[in-house]
Order: structure tokens, then C-alpha cells, then sequence
């Protein structure tokens, strides 16, 4: 994902923000990281060979700024860390975010966009006059190559 400067610099700016050299590069390591989920250590490894005067205070400051400003999301995969992952820039697409699949034997995190929940929220609403405007889903299981392992594994000790 690329970010435009311009429209960076405006929200910025509508904020009574300035839009300095580390906020653009922090934001723009999570938009060339789309789909990963980073910690503020991770963006900051990313982000110190080319910006070696950027510390990782810096990262956690700028980070919770795009954070507030909606810009990116905090996302919780239960492994202690807080990880973040680019949001809604352009301020179009927001609706909800997007799942997540977490392989409780590798570990692995995949996200996934059908928002199957719809009905469900349509249910709540007219139900209980509760207007969802956003949810996170983690569901827990096992991916497709480790219950492949596992199916393997299992036949060949049948044999």
C-alpha cells in the first residue's frame, strides 16, 4: 500500500499536527508491511538503517499518535505484545477490520476480510437497539499445514 504524502500532511495539519520526517516513515513502514503485524520494536528495526537519528521512543510516540489519529490499528494476538498494522488512510474504507486466524501449533497469524457478522449485528440492533460500530474476531484452531503434519503423522502410525 502507498501512502500519499499530501493527504498525510493535510490530516496532519487538520489535526493541528505538523507532518514531520519520522511520523511519514513510521507510516509508511505499516503501509509497505500491509497484512504483517508489527510491534513497535519490529517497525523500529525496519526503520533504523536508513534513519539511524530515529530512536525507538521516537517509534512509540509516533505510533500512539497514529493510533489516535486512526491511522493504524493495535491489534492483540495473546502472545504479549502489542502489534500494529496499517489502517484506514484514506478515512474511506473503514468499517470494520479485518480477522484473524491464529495456528495454536506454529504460531501462524493469518487475516482474513468476509465480515460474516452482518446478521449478526443486524440481530443486536433490532433486537437489544445496540448499533455495532466495530468488532475483532481471533479464531483459534490449527492451519492448514499443520493439520496436514498432524493427519500424516496420524496415518503413519496406523500403519
Amino acid at each position: 500500500m502507498k501512502i500519499d504524502r499530501e493527504d498525510f500532511k493535510r490530516l496532519l495539519k487538520e489535526k493541528g499536527l505538523k507532518m514531520t520526517r519520522q511520523r511519514l516513515v513510521v507510516l509508511e513502514v505499516l503501509a509497505e508491511s500491509s497484512g504483517q503485524h508489527l510491534t513497535a520494536e519490529e517497525i523500529y528495526e525496519r526503520i533504523k538503517a536508513a534513519n539511524p537519528d530515529i530512536g525507538l521512543a521516537t517509534v512509540y510516540r509516533t505510533v500512539q499518535l497514529l493510533l489516535e489519529l486512526g491511522l493504524i490499528d493495535r491489534i492483540n494476538l495473546d502472545d504479549g505484545f502489542a502489534r500494529y498494522e496499517i489502517g484506514d488512510v484514506d478515512g474511506k474504507h473503514r468499517h470494520h477490520r479485518h480477522h484473524h486466524l491464529i495456528c495454536l501449533k506454529c504460531g501462524k497469524v493469518a487475516a482474513f476480510q468476509e465480515d460474516m457478522l452482518e446478521a449478526l449485528e443486524t440481530g443486536v440492533r433490532e433486537a437489544l437497539g445496540f448499533r455495532v460500530t466495530d468488532h475483532e474476531v481471533k479464531l483459534y484452531g490449527y492451519c492448514r499445514g499443520c493439520s496436514e503434519q498432524e493427519k500424516r503423522q496420524n496415518q503413519e502410525e496406523e500403519t
